[in-house]
């Protein structure tokens, strides 16, 4: 029996004058990234977020995922318009602003009920409260489908970190890869924030947030925050082995507010 060698020159040998680039692995591409602005987080993404791709930023709550996709937003907005996709009516633009985003470059996409909030009682049955809840989904992401299509924008946030992760699973994949095809052709950088990794193949980065440590000043008031961040895949530099466990890297955060608002 011929060795794999052999067999691999014989089928070059017969498909090099039909199909010249037969079995040549293809060439590697260097990829834009953009930079998060926290040197920790951009050394452990070899530069930054990916540019005209998917990237998810996901943890639990006060795990400093917020704070990333502000810190990213803060040096976009610098020179481009960005916008932010509010699925649950959750941002605060102080402390946005705070963090250095640039708001008169920030379109703010607020998502809400079809009905207004005092009108929503106790008596309504779990099924209402959950209809009302997937359409708030639908709308945020009719909205990053329809400014991802628009183009002229240099980055998204979809800020899905507060809705369930039921919810968030049942976003259809065809979906993502719709989302993925308009970031690549208009060159925007799509950051999706949320509980898991909702965009799965989709997704060109993963960054999983930790909680981590409080740090105070007399015990009352909050100087910092220290978050654990680990890089759960990238599609643009595979590992040479899917069991390699991931590094963590640990990054602090200043408190949004001063000693003097604090008290």
């Amino acid at each position: 029996m011929p060795s794999s060698a052999a067999l691999r020159k014989q089928i070059e040998s017969d498909f090099q004058h039909r199909y010249p680039s037969v079995l040549t692995p293809s060439a590697r591409t260097i990829h834009e990234v953009a930079a998060t602005g926290i040197a920790e987080i951009d050394q452990l993404l070899n530069g930054g977020f990916p540019v005209g791709a998917i990237s998810e930023i996901t943890g639990p709550t006060f795990s400093g995922r917020t704070s990333i996709a502000m810190s990213f937003l803060a040096q976009r907005t610098q020179e481009s318009v960005c916008a932010w996709i509010d699925a649950r009516d959750t941002f605060d633009p102080e402390s946005a602003a705070a963090n250095g985003v640039c708001l008169n470059r920030l379109l703010w996409v607020r998502c809400s009920n079809n009905s207004p909030l005092k009108s929503i009682r106790s008596s309504q049955s779990p099924a209402s409260l959950k209809a009302q809840t997937w359409t708030r989904l639908d709308q945020a992401l009719r909205a990053t489908d329809l400014i991802l299509q628009a183009g002229g924008f240099s980055a998204i946030v979809l800020d899905l970190g507060d809705e369930s992760r039921e919810h968030g699973h049942r976003i259809p994949l065809a979906t993502w890869f719709r989302f993925r095809q308009a970031a690549d052709r208009t060159r925007c950088n799509l950051i999706v924030l949320g509980g898991a990794a909702y965009a799965q193949s989709s997704a060109a980065v993963e960054l999983q947030c930790e909680q981590g440590t409080v740090n105070s000043v007399n015990g009352t008031v909050i100087h910092t925050f220290s978050f654990g961040v680990r890089r759960g895949r990238e599609r643009f530099s595979p590992m040479t082995s899917i069991d390699r466990k991931l590094p963590v890297s640990t990054w602090s955060a200043q408190a949004a507010w001063n000693d003097e608002r604090s008290a």
